[in-house]
């Protein structure tokens, strides 16, 4: 016996292919690019022209194409960088507004601030780390000091008599970690940015200082200070000749980092996609020679590894402030 098979009609076609055209939409939108679909921002906490701002702007211009949208870089300073961090974490979670932020208002700051104004474990999540760059402790061109380990000897001989100098409580935690692992003796003299801090140990004011290699740079060429030692693995391609902590017997390395953030609740398609890019831009040839010339070192890493890295150094800095006292200035 046959079936019969009734033609649908018209109606009943065009009814089948709206239902299945609405089931398939939300797939289809994501798939055809429904987000960007407008200019993405980059919020910077810090005023134009630190590392920070740089590794931001390189990104951008890098993201833009690739996403068919401006992405504009806005500067928003203050707080030790709890303005603009605090902006991102109330704006809309859309993928549309995103935070390049160092290490300070994620990892120092719970560390340094009593009352925080967000919460970086929950109101913020990881994308990707884009960079990271070490610190170097420099003397005066006149110090006796011509190793780390001889600047060791000197300050526990001088104990009451040697200070260093730093810009921020940041710095100072990792200083305050440096001599805990080495038994380096310093008392801290704090100073309102990286300039005074340098001119400070110019002036013998101080004995030494902990600061990232740009500021210091051109000092370290001409002579008028000497670095003794990096916080990083490995030694830096523009400061071959100095070496790191590790190679002086001092087991520590550590860096400041940048990383790529959004907001909590901001859609995994959207994190997943920015995740992707950064890898691929912190890896470009172009990008590798312009961050190594800044003593960057490009990561480009996955959220999760970010997400690490911040569950292990926010309770590493705050047992450090916790052990000498150390606070936001």
């Amino acid at each position: 016996m046959k079936t019969r098979y009734n033609m649908p009609s018209r109606r009943q076609l065009l009814a089948t292919a709206a239902l299945s055209w609405l089931a398939l939409t939300p797939a289809l939108s994501w798939a055809q690019g429904a987000w960007p679909n407008k200019p993405v921002r980059i919020v910077v906490p810090y005023a134009p022209g630190g590392a920070n701002d740089i590794l931001a702007r390189v990104v951008a211009e890098k993201l833009a194409p690739s996403l068919g949208q401006p992405v504009l870089v806005e500067n928003r300073p203050g707080a030790g960088a709890a303005i603009g961090t605090e902006f991102v974490v109330k704006a809309p979670a859309d993928g549309y507004t995103l935070l390049m932020a160092a290490s300070g208002p994620i990892v120092f700051n719970p560390a340094l601030v009593a009352k925080l104004s967000y919460n970086p474990i929950t109101d913020l999540v990881p994308i990707s780390m884009a960079g990271s760059f070490p610190m170097i402790l420099a003397v005066n061109e006149a110090s006796p000091a011509k190793t780390f380990n001889e600047l060791v000897a000197l300050s526990k001989a001088n104990a009451d008599k040697t200070n260093y100098s730093y810009p921020s409580a940041s710095f100072q935690l990792v200083m305050e970690l440096v001599k805990a692992k080495s038994g380096l003796r310093a008392l801290n003299v704090p100073y309102q940015g990286s300039a005074p801090s340098i001119n400070a140990v110019l002036t013998q004011e101080v004995q030494m200082t902990l600061i990232d290699s740009g500021p210091i740079a051109a000092l370290v060429k001409s002579g008028k200070l000497r670095a003794l030692a990096v916080t990083s693995e490995q030694r830096l391609a523009s400061y071959p000749q100095v070496p790191t902590l590790k190679e002086q017997g001092i087991d520590l390395a550590v860096n400041f980092w940048s990383g790529l953030l959004a907001p909590a609740g901001t859609p995994a398609p959207v994190v997943k996609r920015l995740q992707d890019e950064m890898m691929r831009i912190m890896a470009l040839p172009d990008v590798v020679e312009r961050m190594a010339k800044l003593d960057i070192r490009p990561v480009g890493s996955t959220g999760a590894e970010l997400a690490k890295t911040i569950a292990t150094e926010i309770p590493l800095w705050t047992q450090v402030a916790k052990d000498n006292n150390i606070k936001a200035q």
